[in-house]
């Protein structure tokens, strides 16, 4: 049984109901192209028994590590994501997530919000570090920039007249 697998058995059969639940659990495929989480996430929720279903509100919390897209130097960032959703008995897909039986798997959910947080191109000043260095290029004999020698496959552009 997976530790994300809750049974809501007690919450079905007293409308109204709520229960607090804390886990934290390691989830696989929490990755995107900069960024992943390789650590156990958090989760605190309220359930609560709604005539639809189940809901869970709550925060999930994880903590990612990637490279600045600038200066490629090592990022590290928490994320603290509050969640609220719905698990019904047909679910709607996209909308809601399934309550299967007298159970509620939160993993999809964990995936689903976790890795619409993680940031797609993260930056040493997105993440609160101190802002990536100024990028110096260096010209052939440490030329100023100005007397760099012109490459000549753009020569014919200099002759256009706009």
């Amino acid at each position: 049984m997976s530790d994300l697998r809750i049974d809501v058995a007690d919450l079905l059969t007293h409308p109204g109901s709520r229960r607090p639940v804390s886990r934290v659990a390691c989830v696989e495929g929490l990755a995107g192209r900069a960024a992943r989480v390789e650590e156990p996430v958090a989760l605190d929720l309220l359930l609560e028994r709604v005539s639809d279903g189940i809901v869970a509100r709550g925060t999930v919390r994880a903590h990612w590590s990637g490279e600045c897209g600038v200066c490629l130097r090592p990022l590290t960032c928490d994320l603290e994501i509050e969640v609220g959703e719905l698990y019904e008995p047909h679910p709607v897909e996209g909308d809601t997530y399934p309550l299967l039986g007298y159970q509620i798997d939160l993993e999809q959910l964990v995936l689903d919000s976790v890795l619409l947080e993680l940031p797609i191109a993260p930056t040493c000043a997105s993440t609160g570090a101190e802002p990536c260095l100024p990028v110096t290029v260096i010209t052939p004999d440490d030329a100023p920039l100005d007397d760099a020698p012109a490459d000549a496959r753009w020569a014919v552009l200099s002759e256009l007249e706009l």
